[in-house]
């Protein structure tokens, strides 16, 4: 049987801030492995430090303590432009306050990632993602002229087109309907599943979690150590 590749990986992570009288740890000696295509969501209250990890694992940010490995590439030890490299190679990313560029259209938005990165057929990609995310008519309209939903799923749109290696999602349902929202939940697994995405959801929606292969539980910075089916057993 082979064994499975490490895509992902977490050793006694910890992240401190400091604040007025001294530093706050957001995260306590944190450790994890996700396996290359995996799917895995981290689970927990607001306030337990679930998007400060993922920041982490990202390579958005460093932490106080510890390492952190995105394949081979040691991001703990990476200067920030080393890292952005990395991350516009291998990442996408879906953020909760979705950071389109206000200048650019819906689909200039989409597409400027590929374009960046050279893709050739980056206007046609971009089209067929409009397509897939109920957006097709909005394709030259502003963000600003775009509802919280919508400009959710430009954001997920923009994520999914250089069809990255591994995908990261805070909340990428949050703003959205129920049914838009499943549909976007489909295509995040689609995604997982056709191309073979590592996909590793940040999400309040217990059932959005149940669909992923492992959950990773956290509560005041720390993960929980459960045991029960479809809840990874971290002590």
């Amino acid at each position: 049987m082979n064994t499975p590749e490490v895509h992902i990986k977490a050793v006694n992570v910890a992240k401190s801030v400091k604040v007025t009288d001294g530093s706050l740890t957001i995260l306590h000696d944190i450790s994890l492995t996700i396996n290359r295509g995996e799917s895995v969501a981290i689970v927990g209250a607001s306030g337990s430090g679930k998007s400060t990890l993922l920041s982490l694992l990202a390579g958005l940010d460093t932490p106080t303590q510890g390492e952190v490995f995105l394949g081979q590439q040691p991001l703990h030890r990476l200067s920030e432009d080393e890292r952005a490299g990395i991350r516009a190679a291998n990442v996408g990313f879906v953020f909760q306050s979705f950071l389109l560029l206000p200048s650019l259209t819906a689909l200039e938005n989409i597409t400027l990632p590929a374009e960046l990165a050279g893709v050739k057929d980056a206007r046609s990609r971009g089209l067929d993602l409009l397509l897939q995310v109920g957006l097709s008519e909005r394709a030259d309209f502003f963000p600003a002229q775009l509802s919280g939903g919508e400009q959710q799923r430009v954001a997920i749109a923009r994520a999914f087109i250089t069809q990255p290696a591994v995908l990261f999602a805070d909340e990428p349902s949050a703003n959205l309907d129920a049914a838009t929202g499943q549909k976007i939940e489909d295509l995040l697994f689609k995604l997982n599943a056709e191309q073979g995405t590592t996909l590793v959801l940040v999400t309040h929606n217990n059932e959005l979690a149940d669909r992923c292969q492992r959950q990773y539980q956290m509560q005041a910075g720390r993960f929980l150590d459960i045991n029960t089916q479809g809840i990874a057993d971290v002590g």
